[in-house]
């Protein structure tokens, strides 16, 4: 999906960053970008890595990631309490679920201070 939306021939991640989750692991295959930040996964036990075990660093990396990507579900969820983000939008106007969502994420950001 994410392809559909953004080419993978533009270089989208060049100037955003972007904080994943593992579920998109190979999107580094896809996509050019020096902004690309993902988890390190757990390597798998095999006869020639006996030992499946991340790192200090490596953990430490996981757990920084994990701390602002919280904080950015924390504030998404705060915006679906506006239920017009949870159910389905029926208006057809044109850009008008973009204006809906910039007005969610006002009012949250109202509520936070």
């Amino acid at each position: 999906m994410l392809k559909t939306e953004f080419s993978p021939e533009q270089p989208w991640f060049e100037t955003v960053r972007a904080l994943l989750d593992l579920g998109y692991q190979g999107i580094c295959n896809d996509f050019i970008g020096k902004n690309i930040e993902i988890p390190h996964k757990k390597p798998r036990k095999s006869k020639k890595n006996p030992v499946t075990s991340l790192t200090d660093e490596q953990k430490a990396e996981n757990r920084q990631l994990s701390r602002v990507r919280t904080l950015v579900e924390n504030a998404i969820a705060g915006m679906k309490r506006f239920n017009i983000l949870v159910h389905d939008f029926r208006n057809h106007r044109p850009r008008m679920d973009d204006d809906v969502i910039a007005i969610c994420a006002g009012l949250w950001n109202f509520l936070l201070s």
